[in-house]
């Protein structure tokens, strides 16, 4: 009997994943466990596998294409089984779900070369894979390729870095899922000067008056979960202003023993953060509508920003680890962030998050709080500044502006700033979060 392969929910808060890749070919042999596909989900790029076994009949969705989970994506079956029914009922279901093409999209013009967005495409069915000459049973036919696979997938960032340096994105391989252009593939492009990657020209081409470029799993569920947040609750904003320099102090000595012991002025607060959490609960904590959820446990998220979005993984019981831990692991969540690479596992679960700004020069900033969570801090930039000394006259300090964002069906505003005012402390005197 046929096995269905159905579109997955691969991680929690998944509603739609974008097929990036096919690693198997219609016809070739399966086995149970074996990596069928990779998947863009909201969060990464996740391996869909096989649940049964047999020979890979159809490919229903072609790869480029975002559909729901729950939809039928390919067939596994035994070599002479007839499949048509199931791969009939896929493209009818496809074609339902799309919306109908109106007289005015029927007849729109084609849009320039090199542009996507016309009416035709907005409109057109879920694309589906065409049938191999060694399948049998399946449909003949074969649905056009999604306007996604067919133009030249990029980055927004790559985009925008390819038309200040004059590089031609037709010319780049990229690096990113799918063989996405991502921000490192025109940096390597202008670094060597040219390459044989880049068209020969260096004159921009400019076609059509815009370009439409589809959503990321990512940005779609950072609309969505964001959507949810800034409306619906009632957020204050309180903003501090810290003393760095014994910070500053305590780094310098650290790094003179050796490079393990270097860390970062943001891993002082992380740690200073999540000290400060487990002692005040009612600020760790969930809404959950009819009740608040105060946690026991620190799982501190910290946004990491990627080509494709905000991403938020987790330091799970990070009051409990030293700062050297913090240090690496904070290190190798971002990296596997920027690379896609995390699992639902490092994403899930923060009990309160951070989102530094401070690297990019940004002096002060409100970040939107991330639901169920009940706060958020965010971080500016470290900044020289004069203040008057003990004596009277002025010194230079080290000093830093943070702003938390409260829900007010939570949080009071005395209660975030009694959170504040120990996060001071610990942060003003760092020989505290040493253990």
């Amino acid at each position: 009997m046929a096995t269905k392969v159905f579109m997955e929910a691969l991680s929690p808060t998944m509603e739609e994943g974008r097929l990036v890749k096919w690693n198997k070919n219609e016809g070739d042999a399966i086995k149970q466990g074996d990596v069928l596909a990779e998947v863009e989900t909201d969060k990464a790029v996740m391996e869909l596998v096989a649940r049964g076994e047999g020979v890979l009949r159809a490919r229903l969705v072609a790869e480029g294409a975002a559909v729901p989970v729950g939809t039928l994506v390919g067939v596994i079956g035994a070599k002479d089984e007839d499949i048509s029914a199931l791969v009939a009922g896929a493209s009818a279901a496809a074609a339902a779900a799309a919306p109908p093409v109106t007289a005015a999209a029927a007849s729109a013009p084609q849009s320039n070369a090199g542009t996507s967005g016309s009416a035709s495409t907005a409109a057109a069915p879920l694309p589906v894979a065409a049938s191999g000459s060694g399948t049998h049973g399946s449909a003949p036919s074969a649905a056009p390729a999604s306007a996604a696979a067919a133009r030249t997938i990029a980055s927004p960032l790559a985009r925008r870095l390819a038309g200040d340096r004059g590089v031609e994105l037709s010319g780049v391989t990229g690096s990113g899922p799918g063989g996405r252009i991502v921000k490192r593939d025109i940096e390597a492009i202008a670094a060597a000067g040219s390459s044989a990657r880049a068209a020969a020209p260096v004159r921009k081409t400019i076609e059509g008056d815009f370009e439409d470029v589809p959503l990321t799993m990512i940005r779609k569920t950072i609309a969505k979960r964001l959507a949810e947040s800034i409306g619906p609750i009632p957020t204050f904003y309180l903003t501090a202003e810290f003393d760095l320099s014994r910070a500053a102090e305590m780094r310098t000595a650290a790094a003179e023993l050796g490079d393990e012991f270097k860390v970062s002025f943001n891993d002082i607060i992380l740690k200073a953060t999540a000290t400060a959490l487990a002692q005040h609960p009612e600020v760790n904590a969930h809404w959950l509508g009819d009740h608040i959820r105060y946690h026991n446990r620190v799982h501190l998220g910290m946004a990491v920003a990627t080509d494709d979005g905000l991403i938020v993984p987790v330091i799970f019981d990070a009051n409990e680890k030293g700062l050297g831990a913090i240090s690496r692991e904070s290190k190798e969540l971002a990296k596997k962030a920027r690379e896609r690479k995390l699992k639902p596992e490092d994403y899930t679960g923060s009990t309160f998050s951070v989102s530094n700004l401070g690297m990019m020069q940004i002096e002060q900033f409100t970040a939107i709080i991330n639901p169920p969570e009940v706060g958020i801090l965010a971080i500016g930039a470290i900044e020289d500044k004069a203040v008057v000394a003990p004596d009277g006259g002025f010194e230079v300090r080290k000093r830093l502006r943070v702003t938390m964002s409260c829900d007010h069906r939570a949080v009071d505003g005395a209660v975030g700033a009694k959170f504040l005012q120990t996060l001071r402390r610990l942060i003003e005197n760092p020989l505290l979060l040493v253990h």
